[in-house]
């Protein structure tokens, strides 16, 4: 039996702006409705902040300032041997919320951007599962332990 990768870490943000939360869509070819925060892996030599204003600045042209951690979420897929430990910040705008309809991400991942509020988040198929709680509810560092990564 091959030895299991070792998990891959990545930054996301969470970006509240006036009572909507940001959500992406990052399946390349839109082949899941699943949402979550921007950001994505990390790269090596480079701070987890770096790297997380430039995954949302690709994902949706957008500047952040990244702040302090907010959660750290892992979740896994047994069948692609995928395990994945992503700390969340909170983030604020640098300009604008408004992306030109003609933005693309530049690695052509993300397929869809949408602000929603609390309520429309309930009803949205995103991860991780406790998201909604930290960006509306909670003003400190959360931990949502391992789950399994459903489509």
């Amino acid at each position: 039996m091959p030895k299991p990768r070792p998990p891959r870490i990545a930054a996301r943000a969470v970006i509240v702006h006036d009572g909507r939360l940001l959500l992406v869509n990052a399946f390349a070819g839109n082949r899941s409705p699943l949402m979550c925060a921007p950001g994505g892996g990390v790269e090596a030599h480079s701070s987890l902040p770096a790297n997380l204003a430039r995954e949302v600045h690709e994902e949706t042209g957008l500047r952040v300032t990244v702040g302090a951690p907010c959660l750290v979420n892992e979740f896994h897929d047994r069948n692609r041997d995928f395990h994945q430990v992503e700390v969340f910040f909170r983030c604020t705008l640098d300009g604008s919320a408004d992306t030109p309809d003609s933005w693309k991400d530049p690695e052509a991942v993300v397929t869809k951007r949408r602000w929603v509020t609390q309520a429309e988040l309930a009803g949205i198929p995103h991860k991780p599962s406790s998201l909604g709680a930290v960006a509306f509810d909670n003003d400190g560092i959360s931990y949502d332990p391992l789950e399994p990564l459903v489509w």
